[in-house]
């Protein structure tokens, strides 16, 4: 057998769904894309990790030949209902950049402990454009909503690519978008309105890239939400799928039944939106790190989207606890538990604004608490 079949065979054994094989050229369309977005993408550009080098592989490892594209289902199991309308599937999955000493992060080791083994030189480090290599290696179709589809399993996939410096056999390209021509599905769904037309996402106004890429300290992005997106996100706390629910492509996916994730049963008892703004050390590592380790590392910022998510269930019943959080020592809680008061409304939730408005030393919680006792 050749070696381009001996690596789809283990990728396929180990459990990927799908293989394909390209070649390491550059991905120009993805640069002009990108770039074409302007101020819209310009945290991406300014990237420190210099992101978009990895649209050209042979820059960054100029022995590079071919890319290897792989295709995980992650939904196999079924989602618990208390998790969703919180947490993005993949992320419940904990397949999103998994830890080698985990199931997930496991399969990903072995395709790179194989891939040695076969003699290849493998690339680290670089960020290949995912969807558009799985798209020119025949995995995977586009969507209108900017994920990447693959047959039964729709877009509920994880993409991996592997940069090796072997000549591979290349499989021919599924350039399609096979969304119905006229269904707007997904962009009358997203509750943002962040993707402004077919193929086209606008970041800044997605709750997914709200929740989790909105920090302090990284280019042209800062840890602050606007009110207008605070409003649309629910109780979304890490991730959004309402685009990916929306679509017709998924509709067979999301009604079949699936056995039951014992770890996920076992989370969904244990989690809830108040204990994840106070976030107990122990609630934290056994509840929330396991599914939300991906882009989040400061705790403040977790809690700060369940502050959020509290305000817009509208429960008088969470005002204790987000008044607790008013005497935090973290401005970040703070000013979005100011906020949730506000939204949920009320005489009590007043009167808490205001005893801390005369004693609240930050600027910036001054702000939150005049604009939350103003509504």
């Amino acid at each position: 057998m050749s070696l381009s079949k001996d690596i789809a065979d283990f990728a396929l054994d180990i459990g990927y769904n799908k293989v394909g094989i390209t070649s390491a050229d550059s991905f120009s369309d993805h640069i002009d894309e990108v770039q074409s977005r302007g101020a819209i993408y310009d945290f991406y550009v300014e990237d420190p990790r210099q992101l978009l080098k990895g649209a050209q592989p042979k820059k960054v490892m100029p022995s590079a030949r071919s890319i290897i594209s792989l295709a995980w289902d992650y939904a196999q199991k079924a989602f618990p209902e208390p998790l969703l309308g919180k947490i993005g599937r993949i992320y419940q999955a904990r397949c999103y950049n998994a830890p080698p000493h985990r199931i997930n992060g496991a399969r990903y080791q072995l395709m790179l402990d194989f891939l040695a083994k076969m003699g290849c030189e493998i690339g680290r480090g670089i960020f290949v454009p995912e969807r558009r290599a799985a798209a020119r290696a025949g995995v995977t179709t586009f969507g209108k909503n900017n994920f990447a589809y693959t047959g039964k399993s729709g877009s509920f996939i994880l993409l991996s690519s592997f940069v090796v410096n072997k000549e591979l056999e290349y499989d021919a390209p599924t350039y399609k978008v096979k969304c119905p021509k006229d269904c707007t599905a997904c962009m009358d769904a997203c509750p943002t309105g962040a993707i402004y037309e077919p193929l086209k996402l606008n970041p800044r106004r997605c709750i997914a890239f709200n929740a989790f890429s909105t920090q302090d300290g990284r280019p042209l992005v800062t840890s602050y939400i606007p009110p207008e997106i605070r409003e649309k996100m629910g109780t979304r706390v890490h991730g959004c799928d309402v685009c990916q629910e929306a679509c017709p492509r998924n509709s067979a996916k999301l009604k079949a039944k699936y056995p039951e994730d014992p770890f996920l049963v076992k989370l969904a008892k244990e989690f809830s939106l108040s204990k994840m703004l106070e976030m107990p050390d122990q609630f934290y590592e056994r509840t929330i790190h396991p599914i939300m380790y991906n882009y989040i590392k400061d705790k403040k910022y977790l809690r700060r989207n369940a502050a959020i998510a509290l305000g817009n269930t509208m429960d008088p019943d969470h005002i204790p606890v987000l008044a607790s959080a008013m005497e935090d020592p973290e401005e970040l809680v703070r000013g979005y538990s100011a906020w949730a008061l506000g939204k949920i409304g009320g005489g009590k939730a007043r009167g808490i604004l205001e005893s801390r408005l005369k004693r609240e030393d930050s600027s910036a919680v001054v702000v939150e608490i005049k604009a939350a006792l103003s509504k």
